[in-house]
């Protein structure tokens, strides 16, 4: 099964991370293609309203930073989310920068499936997401295995 996994088969307790600052754009572009056009992502006045007090960004591209994470390094290309649990602890603002962090938890012997403890922080050190997810990495054509 070596030939799977991208980067070798992941060890317990390997880590990777990324990093991305949001901005006004990536409201617009998740707005477009998920249809949320919920008044905190884009409307000042009733965002400033809420007990955000400001802007908030959708979810959504909260987490994709940790899409990021795993298809780009750990475990790698060809991977996919099974299963997610995610909790969303704190707003994430337009100008904040994000960290997407997985660590693995367990690696599957039998199938390329792994199980990641998943956080995502802002750059003030507030986590604002945390969680589990359950991935499966498939062979991808021209992969190092």
């Amino acid at each position: 099964m070596s030939d799977v996994w991208p980067h070798g088969k992941p060890q317990v307790g390997e880590t990777a991370e990324l990093s991305r600052t949001i901005g006004p754009t990536d409201i617009r572009l998740f707005t477009q293609i998920s249809g949320d056009r919920n008044p905190l992502h884009y409307d000042v006045d009733a965002a400033e309203s809420s007990q955000f007090g400001e802007i908030v960004v959708q979810g959504g591209v909260t987490s994709a930073v940790l899409n990021a994470v795993v298809a780009e390094k750990l475990p790698g290309p060809g991977t996919v989310f099974l299963n997610v649990n995610w909790n969303f602890t704190a707003p994430v603002r337009p100008g904040d920068t994000i960290t997407g962090r997985v660590q693995v938890d367990e690696v599957r012997d039998d199938k390329p499936i792994t199980k990641l403890t998943t956080t995502v922080s802002r750059d003030d050190g507030t986590t604002v997401l945390e969680g589990t997810a359950v991935c499966f990495t498939m062979a991808m054509p021209g992969s190092n295995g």
